[in-house]
């Protein structure tokens, strides 16, 4: 975490850009079958692991990952840079009256942040040009996308260019938790990856069948990488696959 901050930091000073891809396990088992949501994150500059899991799996095939990086704790960082430099945010997604709880709380605990436009994530693909253009007219330093996958993912690649933002990072749910919508795992459930199974208590009929489909899909496609023998001529370096 503390790297990546190091490095939206010097992106915002240096004048650059930074685009921030995130991947859970759900996201990874997507992209397997969705081509334009696995280009979308791919083509991120940075791409960040949110989902012990997929830490563990890093840590068991030999390339562990230093640690999770989990996009709200991510969001709330970029809140706090934010104030501390007064620097511009746009907040884009999630139903419009969490989007007020959003605004209400980032104005109560980082009262110099700056921002600069919100707009709900409930607009059609024809309305997406439109919702691209206030954000680049906004100016922000920062923009927060909190839609679902892949719907932000491929909002955020295809009007990069557009909005011109120095630093884009999709945020998914984080606005329902910081507007009370719902509420985040206890620490012991994050650390033991089970964020997903306290998202199911809470939204049994929208999730179960969701994580049912998705997780049982990531242990086989895990074990698959484990356990298969590396390609000839690799001399044990990339796996077959």
């Amino acid at each position: 975490m503390r790297q990546v901050v190091q490095c939206v930091g010097n992106t915002l000073q240096e004048g650059g850009t930074l685009a921030i891809g995130i991947i859970n396990v759900a996201k990874l088992v997507n992209m397997r079958s969705d081509p334009l949501l696995r280009d979308s994150v791919e083509s991120s500059d940075m791409v960040l692991t949110d989902g012990a899991p997929l830490v563990w799996l890093s840590r068991l095939k030999g390339t562990a990952l230093p640690e999770r990086v989990a996009g709200i704790d991510l969001m709330f960082e970029l809140f706090k840079l934010a104030d501390e430099r007064a620097l511009r945010v746009y907040l884009l997604g999630a139903r419009r009256e969490t989007l007020e709880g959003v605004v209400a709380r980032a104005r109560r605990d980082y009262p110099r942040m700056i921002l600069v436009g919100r707009r709900d994530g409930y607009f059609s693909q024809a309305e997406e040009e439109e919702a691209a253009c206030d954000i680049r007219d906004a100016h922000p330093h920062i923009l927060l996308v909190a839609m679902s996958s892949p719907k932000k993912e491929i909002f955020m690649k295809r009007w990069a260019a557009m909005m011109n933002v120095p630093v884009c990072h999709g945020v998914g749910g984080s606005f329902d938790v910081i507007a009370g919508v719902t509420r985040r795992a206890p620490k012991w459930m994050q650390r033991c990856g089970l964020e997903w199974f306290y998202r199911v208590l809470q939204e049994p009929r929208r999730m179960w069948k969701r994580y049912l489909v998705t997780n049982t899909l990531f242990t086989l496609m895990a074990l698959r990488d484990l356990f298969q023998r590396p390609a000839k001529g690799t001399h044990g370096g990339k796996a077959a696959g």
